[in-house]
C-alpha cells in the first residue's frame, strides 16, 4: 500500500508512525513544504487525560515526548490588579519544534520517507498514484481547496485579532492576563513549555486592534507595544517572535472529510480555537482513529475505511468545536464582564466553554468554588443557612418588583394538551404544577395558556377566556401558595398560524376539517410549512380584538392570584411570527423594520402592563434567533427588541430561540441558548431567564454563579424529577430548603448524606 501525506505536521507524522507499525510493508511518504526545523508558534499544551491514548498507541514516541514535558496544575487569572489561582487541572506542554522532531525521528526509525521543502503541485496525479492521500497540510490546506466541491468547507473568520508570541519568562501556571488600555481590552493566553520559554498569545477585538494602530505593525512594533502594555506582568522579561503576525482565527469545518482515496486530517479538516488548547490533540486523535479504522477494516476498500473513520470522529470533533467556539466567543465579548469582581470573573472564565461546570470545578478546586459561592450569596443578600454555610447560587433569592423568589430554579412552561376540549385545566394540571411547586422550585410557570379558543395549538390546550377556566386556575394557584413557597406565573399566548393541530402523541399535524379544524391567523398569508393551512392575515380590527383579549386574560389572571404573567413572544406563535421576517411579509406599519414588526407585540405588552398590578412583574419569552443564515431574527436584533421591552415595563426576558420556520438549523447542545440570554442581559440591561438544555442543578449553578442569567428555567429535568430542587438542596447541603410537612421524614438531616 502506498500512502502519501501532504503536510508534515503532527497528524501526518503520527498517522505515518501508527500505520507503519500496523503495516510494515506500507510505502509511506510525507511531503512537507517547509524545512524539518521550521515551525510557527511556540509551545503545544495537553491535559493529563489526553496522554493515555498516546501512551497506548506508541509508547516509544510517548516516552520521548514525556521526557520533554513541563507540568503544571494551576490556572492564574490576572484581572484588575487581582490574581485568582485555580488548582487541580493538570496540564503539560512542550515546544512544537520538540514535538515535531520527536515524531520525525520516530518516522525515520520505522522507515517512513520524509521529503522536506517539497511543494506538491499536481494533487490529482498524486491521488492516482497513491492508494491513500492525507490532506494534513493545515488550516490553509491546498488539498481541501483542490477538492472543495467534495469537502464543502466552511471557514468562519472571527472578530478578534491575535498574535502568537513567545517569552523568555518561565511561567508556573496556565496564565490569563486581562489588561485594559486606552484602546480597549487586551488579553493574553500564556503557558510554559520548556525552561526559560513560554507561549504568549496576545488577543484583542478587531476594533481595539485598529484603534491601537496595530493594523500595519511590524513584528518589532508589536513586541514594543505588547512589552509596554504587559510590562508589570513580564517583570523585565522579553517577548520573542517567530513569524508573529496579527491574524484572525478561522474556524474551519467541512461537510465531508473524504473523497475517494483522499482524506483530511487535523486543521485541514477542522480547527478549534487555541483558548481550549485542542488543536494538536485533535490532530493526533485523528491519526489514531484513522489508523485504527484501517487496522479494523483492512486496506482493500479505502473509501469505505475513510467513511468509517469520518463517522467515528465526527461527533467528538463537533463537540470539541462547539466547546471551542463557545470559548472563542467568550473572549470576543470578554469586555462585557469587566464589571464583575475577580472571583466571579474567574469562575466565568473557567466555565466559559461549558466543559467545566460548577460541580466539575468543585471537584477540581473546592476552595475556589467555595469562595465564589460565598461571594455570590453575599452579593445576592442571602444569609448563611442554619448550619452557617452560604447557599449555592441557585438557592439565593431573586426579586422582581414585589415578587421575591426563594431560589433561582424555574419550572419552565410545558404544554400538557390535557384539557377536555374546553380550555379548563384539570386534575392533571393540578398534579403537574402543584407537584413541582412542592418539589421546591422558586417559580412555576403554567403551560402556554391561550387568550381565545382559536388561539389554541390543540383542543387539549388550556385557556384564560372564561369563568370556568379562571376558577380552575385559581384552585391550582391557591394550592401552590398554600402548600409551598413557590410563586406561580401564567404564560399567556395565541398560537397564530401554528394553531389547529393534533396533540403530539396523535400525530402532531394540522387538524382536518372533519376533525374540527378552525381558521389559523398570522401576520401574513404564509403557511408554517408545506401541507399546513394558509393562515388569514390579520387586519387592524383583529389586532384590536386580540389586544383586548390579552388584557382581559391578564385581569382574570390577577383575580386567580397569579404572581407573574409571561407573554409568549417565541417559537413561531402569533406574536413571535409578527417579530420574524420569515413569517411577517407585511408592507404596512406592522411589517418591514423591527420597529414595525414589534408594533403589535408591544401593543399587547402595553395593554397587559396596564391591566396588571404595578407591583407584579411581567416576563416575555422571545426567540432570540431564528437560526437561519440570513433573513431571520438575529441575536443583535433581539438585544434591541429587549431594550424596547424594558422601556415598556417588562421585568424579565425569558430567552429561547427558533420555532418560526422549519428551515431553522438549530445547533443544540448543553446550555446552548445561554449565550443569547447572557448577551441580552449585558447589552440590554435587563434581567434574563436562561432556558434550553439546562440539564439540572449543576448547569443552573454554572449559569447563575457566572452571572450569565438571573434565573434558569428547566423543562425536561422537571418532567423526570418533580422534586429536582429538593434533591439539589440535599446534594449541595442546603439545610434551609423548605420541605412539605408531609415529607419531612425524608428530608436529609444536617451532617448526613441524602439517601
Amino acid at each position: 500500500m502506498r500512502i502519501v501525506s501532504v503536510g508534515g505536521g503532527p497528524s501526518g507524522l503520527y498517522f505515518a508512525i501508527l500505520m507503519k507499525k500496523a503495516r510494515p510493508d506500507a510505502d509511506i511518504t510525507i511531503f512537507e513544504r517547509n524545512r524539518p526545523d521550521d515551525t510557527f508558534g511556540w509551545g503545544v499544551v495537553f491535559s493529563d487525560e489526553t496522554l493515555g491514548n498516546f501512551e497506548r498507541e506508541d509508547p516509544e514516541s510517548m516516552a520521548r515526548i514525556r521526557a520533554s514535558f513541563r507540568y503544571w496544575g494551576d490556572i492564574e487569572t490576572h484581572y484588575r490588579g487581582a490574581v485568582v489561582t485555580s488548582t487541580g487541572h493538570g496540564f503539560c506542554g512542550l515546544s512544537r519544534k520538540a514535538l515535531l522532531t520527536i515524531l520525525q525521528e520516530r518516522c525515520r526509525e520505522l522507515g517512513v520517507t520524509l521529503a522536506f521543502q517539497r511543494e506538491i503541485t499536481d494533487l490529482d496525479a498524486l491521488a492516482r498514484e497513491a492508494d491513500l492521500v492525507l490532506g494534513a497540510d493545515g488550516v490553509n490546506s491546498a488539498v481541501r481547496a483542490r477538492y472543495a466541491e467534495h469537502f464543502r468547507p466552511s471557514i468562519d473568520a472571527r472578530k478578534c485579532k491575535f498574535c502568537w508570541l513567545g517569552s523568555d519568562q518561565t511561567l508556573t501556571a496556565f496564565t490569563f492576563l486581562f489588561e485594559e488600555s486606552e484602546h480597549g481590552l487586551f488579553q493574553v493566553h500564556a503557558y510554559p513549555f520548556e525552561a526559560g520559554r513560554s507561549t504568549f498569545i496576545v488577543e484583542c477585538h478587531e476594533d481595539t486592534w485598529q484603534r491601537a494602530g496595530l493594523a500595519n505593525a511590524s513584528e518589532e512594533d508589536t513586541v514594543r507595544f505588547c512589552e509596554k502594555l504587559f510590562a508589570k506582568h513580564l517583570g523585565g522579561h522579553r517577548l520573542l517572535t517567530n513569524r508573529s503576525v496579527w491574524r484572525t482565527f478561522p474556524t474551519v469545518s467541512n461537510e465531508r472529510w473524504h473523497h475517494e482515496n483522499v482524506v483530511l486530517v487535523g486543521d485541514a479538516a477542522h480547527t478549534a480555537h487555541f483558548s481550549i488548547g485542542s488543536g494538536t490533540k485533535l490532530a493526533m486523535e485523528d491519526a489514531i482513529a484513522l489508523a485504527d479504522t484501517f487496522k479494523r477494516l483492512g486496506t482493500s476498500d479505502v473509501p469505505r475505511a475513510l467513511a468509517a473513520y469520518e463517522e467515528s470522529r465526527h461527533v467528538e470533533v463537533i463537540k470539541t468545536q462547539r466547546a471551542a467556539q463557545t470559548s472563542l466567543e467568550w473572549f470576543e465579548s470578554s469586555a462585557r464582564y469587566l464589571g464583575q469582581d475577580p472571583l466571579t470573573f474567574t469562575f466565568n472564565l473557567m466555565t466559559r466553554s461549558k466543559r467545566i461546570t460548577f460541580d466539575n470545578l468543585r471537584k477540581r478546586d473546592p476552595k475556589l468554588v467555595d469562595a465564589v459561592t460565598a461571594r455570590f450569596a453575599e452579593a445576592a443578600g442571602a444569609p448563611r443557612d442554619s448550619l452557617g454555610k452560604p447557599p449555592a447560587p441557585i438557592f439565593t433569592p431573586f426579586t422582581l418588583r414585589g415578587m421575591k423568589l426563594e431560589n433561582r430554579i424555574v419550572v419552565s412552561p410545558m404544554c400538557q394538551y390535557s384539557t377536555n376540549g374546553d380550555g379548563v385545566p384539570t386534575d392533571w394540571h393540578l398534579v403537574h404544577l402543584g407537584g413541582r411547586a412542592i418539589g421546591g422550585a422558586g417559580l412555576v410557570i403554567t403551560e402556554m395558556t391561550d387568550v381565545s379558543p382559536e388561539g389554541r395549538i390543540t383542543l387539549g390546550c388550556t385557556g384564560m377566556w372564561d369563568d370556568a377556566q379562571e376558577a380552575a386556575w385559581k384552585r391550582i394557584v391557591d394550592f401552590t401558595h398554600r402548600n409551598s413557597k413557590a410563586k406561580i406565573g401564567i404564560q399567556l399566548a395565541h398560537a397564530g398560524r401554528k394553531a389547529s393541530c393534533t396533540k403530539p402523541w396523535e400525530g402532531d399535524r394540522p387538524l382536518r376539517v372533519d376533525e374540527g379544524a378552525w381558521e389559523a391567523i398570522g401576520p401574513s398569508a404564509l403557511p408554517f410549512d408545506a401541507g399546513w393551512p394558509t393562515p388569514r392575515a390579520l387586519v387592524s380590527a383583529d389586532m384590536d380584538r386580540l389586544v383586548q383579549a390579552f388584557a382581559d386574560a391578564a385581569i382574570r389572571s390577577e383575580r386567580a392570584g397569579f404572581d407573574l404573567i409571561e407573554l409568549h413572544f417565541a417559537h413561531g406563535y402569533l406574536l413571535s411570527s409578527f417579530l420574524s421576517p420569515l413569517s411577517n411579509h407585511r408592507t404596512d406599519e406592522y411589517g418591514g423594520s423591527l420597529a414595525n414588526r414589534a408594533r403589535f407585540p408591544l401593543a399587547v405588552l402595553d395593554a397587559v402592563r396596564a391591566a396588571w398590578p404595578k407591583d407584579k412583574p411581567i416576563s416575555v419569552r422571545i426567540s432570540a434567533s431564528d437560526w437561519v443564515p440570513s433573513g431571520g431574527v438575529t441575536i443583535e436584533e433581539s438585544v434591541v427588541f429587549s431594550r424596547m421591552l424594558k422601556e415598556r415595563g417588562c421585568d424579565l426576558v425569558d430567552v429561547s430561540s427558533g420555532g418560526n420556520s422549519p428551515a431553522s438549523k438549530i445547533v443544540p447542545g448543553r446550555m446552548y441558548q445561554v449565550p443569547f440570554a447572557e448577551q441580552i442581559r449585558y447589552e440590554a440591561g435587563i434581567p434574563t431567564m436562561a432556558v434550553g438544555a439546562i440539564q439540572g442543578a449543576d448547569h443552573a449553578n454554572t449559569v447563575i454563579a457566572a452571572e450569565r442569567a438571573d434565573l434558569c428555567a428547566l423543562a425536561r429535568p422537571h418532567l423526570a424529577d418533580p422534586y429536582l430542587t429538593l434533591h439539589a438542596a440535599a446534594e449541595y447541603g442546603y439545610a434551609d430548603q423548605r420541605w412539605p410537612d408531609q415529607y419531612l421524614a425524608a428530608k436529609p438531616r444536617p451532617g448526613r448524606e441524602a439517601t
